[in-house]
């Protein structure tokens, strides 16, 4: 997978958010956006997605062959906090859910992907009982599981306790060396611990 960043630029409305990004992202590599609160880290893994549209510059996909802004989710495995789980499944059911969609990396079954979330024992409890933290885990898990060759992380550690950050981190150890992860965060040593690429934003 390879990302090309020409000149990128996003705005809203008369504030540039970043402009002017000329980045070349290949895979299989780790990748860290950083940057503090309001540089634009959440902004551009969108566009990264193809969630969001650049005001300015162009971005493009390639996997072999040229992938457009409409197709490139097809491609993609992301956690994020502004994306919701579908509460009324329970762990089970929206493994399964999902697996209809996404094929699971490797071997796995939904049985062995519940079984990595540390969750088994609550499978069956619909996912609205789940604390924040238990949340967090099913994403992570729904992102770096699926058969994608492209895996988007923004602030992959929000809400997990000291166990559970260990858990992420073996997670991403074990399951995304040979992809192109992205990983936004502002907390470089914790959840960018496997990149060895960055792109840093600053406060326009």
């Amino acid at each position: 997978m390879k990302i090309t960043l020409d000149n990128t630029g996003k705005k809203y409305n008369y504030h540039w958010i970043f402009r002017n990004l000329n980045q070349e992202l290949t895979g299989p590599a780790h990748w860290g956006i950083l940057g503090n609160n309001g540089s634009g880290k959440s902004t551009l893994l969108k566009i990264l997605s193809g969630y969001l549209s650049p005001s300015e510059g162009t971005i493009r996909w390639n996997s072999g062959k040229e992938i457009s802004s409409s197709d490139i989710f097809r491609y993609t495995g992301i956690a994020s906090p502004h994306l919701e789980l579908i509460e009324e499944f329970s762990l089970l059911e929206i493994l399964t859910f999902h697996n209809k969609f996404r094929s699971f990396i490797g071997n796995n079954t939904v049985d062995s992907v519940a079984e990595l979330t540390g969750l088994a024992n609550s499978a069956d409890k619909p996912l609205r009982y789940y604390s924040s933290g238990m949340k967090q885990r099913v994403k992570l898990v729904l992102a770096l599981m699926s058969n994608n060759p492209l895996v988007i992380l923004d602030e992959p550690c929000s809400n997990l306790d000291a166990q559970s950050i260990a858990w992420y981190q073996q997670l991403v150890k074990d399951h995304a060396g040979d992809r192109l992860l992205i990983v936004g965060s502002n907390d470089k040593e914790t959840e960018c611990f496997s990149c060895r690429n960055f792109i840093n934003l600053t406060v326009m």
